[in-house]
């Protein structure tokens, strides 16, 4: 009798484990939706006000973690505006990336968050290093520091990857952004310069790094000096493989019969949407928009995204 009760116990035991396996070889098989990932844990702090977040950036089924990211929202003091407008995930998934590179595990001590206009403005009248297009309005830049950690030598580890900008203006302190990849330094700042000024610099990110084919891609302009400009409503998919042909075009959604999509504030800039083709090939790709009812002439009259990755699975 003992041997048959303990016989089918260790056929569940085996059944359980071979499932446990296969969910974790099957998780593992599908690519990750970002190319830079930490290990998804993170405790991060804000010194000013003292909330603070130590969330799974990820559910076990490897898609983002909707409460975490409100929670994270909260630390950096923005006002989501609907379900899926977050802090972007891109920043947050570079900052454990970074974070689990040098310190695993510690808490990560948030100095500024998110920036309303006003207060931005704020902060220039006052003298501070604050940029009139700084990304810590659209939600793509932190000032950070972790305890142990030397900022110069964080800065140099962050630069060398090439994958955003990083700041660093002495001691402990670092800027990251998920905006065009660059470096700076104080004596190399730009802040102030009116570079940026007439839309010169504005940049165009994607809200993940890998999709399916047909999966929607919301798009988001930052850097922004001026808004009453518009985007053409048919968005180009390149692709080095295939030269000057761009592979497909692609509808931006939610626009009224009007070629040109008015982007008149903040909230327009960050919802660009758009579904990638169905019947998209697997490989790298930038998505173009070209820009109508340019206010200046020195504004570019179209703008590429970040690379993107398509796949046939992510989370």
């Amino acid at each position: 009798m003992p041997w048959q009760i303990g016989r089918p116990f260790r056929l569940f035991s085996t059944f359980f484990l071979l499932f446990f396996i296969w969910t974790a070889a099957s998780a593992q098989s599908n690519p990750a939706p970002f190319f830079l990932m930490g290990n998804g844990r993170m405790h991060i702090q804000n010194v000013q006000t003292n909330r603070e977040a130590k969330v799974d950036l990820l559910l076990a089924d490897g898609s983002l973690n909707e409460s975490a990211f409100e929670q994270i929202d909260a630390v950096f003091g923005y006002r989501s505006r609907g379900k899926g407008d977050h802090i972007s995930p891109r920043l947050i998934f570079m900052l454990n990336y970074f974070s689990n590179q040098v310190a695993p595990g510690r808490t990560i001590f948030l100095t500024s968050g998110y920036r309303s206009p006003e207060y931005n403005d704020g902060l220039r009248k006052a003298g501070k290093n604050a940029a009139k297009t700084s990304v810590h309005m659209d939600g793509l830049g932190l000032d950070f520091y972790i305890e142990g950690v030397r900022g110069k030598e964080l800065w140099e580890i962050i630069r060398q990857k090439d994958c955003c900008g990083v700041g660093h203006y002495g001691g402990k302190e670092i800027h990251l952004d998920a905006a065009r990849p660059r470096f700076w330094e104080a004596a190399t700042s730009k802040v102030n310069t009116g570079e940026s000024d007439y839309n010169r610099k504005m940049y165009l990110s994607t809200d993940l790094d890998r999709y399916r084919p047909g999966q929607n891609v919301r798009l988001s302009l930052s850097s922004i000096s001026d808004f009453g400009f518009g985007v053409q409503k048919k968005a180009i998919l390149l692709s080095e493989t295939t030269g000057n042909n761009p592979p497909a075009e692609m509808e931006i959604q939610n626009t009224n019969s009007n070629d040109c999509l008015k982007i008149k504030d903040r909230t327009a800039s960050r919802f660009i949407s758009l579904n990638l083709p169905k019947d998209l090939k697997e490989g790298r790709y930038r998505i173009r928009l070209d820009f109508c009812q340019r206010p200046f002439e020195q504004m570019p009259v179209k703008i590429e995204s970040n690379e993107i990755e398509v796949v046939s699975s992510v989370p």
